[in-house]
């Protein structure tokens, strides 16, 4: 599984989606799976990778929390949860998301 936290310069979301990613991989009893951080600081490379926030978390390549409609640029995101808007998805969210992914990636290797 690949796992890459895309950023902008000095989001103050960062550090929270790292700590949040962090906790949803260890309950989902991923421990050995890493992630790197990416900043996006030009507006030509967030168009040409349809960057619609800070921080986007992709999943092998795939955001699971896109929605559609959503501007593209260098800007904060919102997330939907549980408890209304915040800057990072829910622990759950993330534990679904991660666990999502590992069934599909299990499933395509059969």
């Amino acid at each position: 599984m690949e796992i890459e936290i895309l950023v902008v310069p000095d989001c103050p979301n960062e550090e929270p989606a790292v700590e949040r990613l962090r906790g949803a991989l260890a309950d989902a009893g991923l421990h050995d799976t890493t992630f790197s951080i990416r900043t996006i600081s030009d507006p030509g490379e967030a168009e040409r990778i349809g960057f619609t926030g800070s921080p986007t978390i992709l999943i092998d390549g795939h955001d699971p929390f896109a929605e559609p409609g959503r501007p593209v640029g260098l800007s904060c995101r919102m997330y939907r949860t549980p408890d209304g808007l915040a800057g990072v998805p829910g622990g759950d969210q993330l534990r679904w998301a991660l666990t999502a992914a590992g069934e599909g990636s299990a499933r395509s290797a059969l």
